[in-house]
């Protein structure tokens, strides 16, 4: 069943390109269906993959925490305890 996972997150001043080449040129989700980072507000983006399920999901994790690892220095606190990044992934329940 397919499956999105997505991560919030805000970057610190000055540094968007720097975060943004990032993913764009090291970008190893190649498991992934579909990879998109979209822009949400000032300086505030969230990574979206489409997957075929929560198990290839499971199994990219460590790809996509070292992914991560390499801008959390850029990236602001998201505050209430969060840190640095909101992940959330679940199956699709709808589309169209």
């Amino acid at each position: 069943m397919t499956a999105y996972n997505v991560v919030r997150m805000r970057v610190k001043p000055g540094l968007e390109d720097k975060v943004l080449s990032s993913f764009r040129d090291d970008n190893d989700m190649d498991d992934a269906r579909r990879f998109a980072v979209i822009k949400t507000g000032e300086r505030s983006y969230c990574l979206i993959g489409e997957w075929n399920s929560m198990d290839d999901i499971v199994a990219a994790r460590p790809k996509m925490i070292a992914s991560l690892d390499k801008v959390r220095d850029m990236l602001e606190d998201l505050g209430n305890g969060l840190g640095v990044t909101d992940p959330v992934s679940g199956e699709v329940i709808f589309e169209s």
